[in-house]
């Protein structure tokens, strides 16, 4: 019993994902929608980075930020969504230990980043629309490359506990996970141990750095509006409206996509 409980421990079996409970009769179909939208985000992101990186007049910081966001849409697209269309169309799929951990990863560490850079994105449209003469002053390549150093160091230094949070976990159980791809308390949940720790640092961390984030995006764009209606024309006014506008509003649909998957 106790040779068992070891090699489950450092060396689990295949795990096994069903797809989404309640609905295998559907993935075929399921799989079409799915299929189109991965084809364009694929395709979308892809060109947005080749003209950001040819453009020169593109080659300021918010389409620096705006470039990140996308490197980790195709991060994001990438880990999770060819397993799932393998679980749509061809049932049931097996995945390793090591290869379920670092789906779950990327998983979560893609959207820890999402959330650091929709936060620099909005402090870019702070300085620029408060800020308007000091801008390329204050946003210098050496603060942007400090921004950019500082939102992976953090999303790696949230997500990477995880991994060894799992990796201490004994498996003896069936190895079934009723979903289309690994995150962190699906798998703990697996385990033949007290799980507590998992649970509050899954629970606890990520979800007050996220309110944080997005405590401080609110504020960004409080100041933001604040500083728009005290401009002295209507021209000014629509003008700076039009400049952060489509900006706040791509910030919502990411902001709200992503609240609906994040789940350390």
């Amino acid at each position: 019993m106790m040779t068992t409980f070891n090699l489950s421990n450092f060396n689990p079996g295949p795990f096994i994902l069903l797809g989404i409970p309640g609905l295998e009769q559907f993935h075929v179909w399921i799989g079409i929608p799915f299929f189109i939208f991965y084809i364009v985000a694929l395709a979308g992101n892809s060109v947005l980075l080749y003209l950001i990186s040819m453009e020169r007049s593109l080659h300021e910081p918010m389409f620096f930020f705006l470039s990140m966001l996308a490197t980790t849409d195709l991060i994001l697209s990438n880990t999770c969504v060819p397993k799932t269309f393998s679980i749509f169309w061809l049932g049931p799929q097996e995945i390793t230990f090591p290869g379920c951990l670092t789906q779950m990863f990327f998983l979560h560490y893609s959207f820890a980043m999402d959330f650091a850079i929709l936060l620099a994105m909005a402090f870019d449209r702070y300085v620029a629309i408060c800020f308007p003469l000091r801008y390329t002053t204050i946003l210098t390549h050496k603060i942007v490359t400090k921004i950019l150093m500082g939102i992976v160091s953090r999303s790696f230094c949230i997500i990477f506990p995880c991994v060894f949070l799992l990796k201490r976990l004994p498996f003896c159980r069936t190895l079934i996970i009723p979903h289309t791809y690994c995150e962190h308390i699906g798998i703990a949940r697996l385990a033949c141990a007290d799980i507590s720790i998992n649970i509050w640092y899954g629970f606890a961390v990520p979800v007050l750095t996220i309110t944080s984030d997005l405590i401080l995006i609110g504020i960004s764009y409080t100041l933001i509006l604040h500083a728009i209606f005290n401009l002295p024309s209507w021209n000014a006014r629509q003008k700076a409206l039009n400049t952060c506008g489509s900006h706040m509003t791509a910030n919502e649909l990411k902001i709200d996509v992503s609240s609906k998957h994040q789940g350390v």
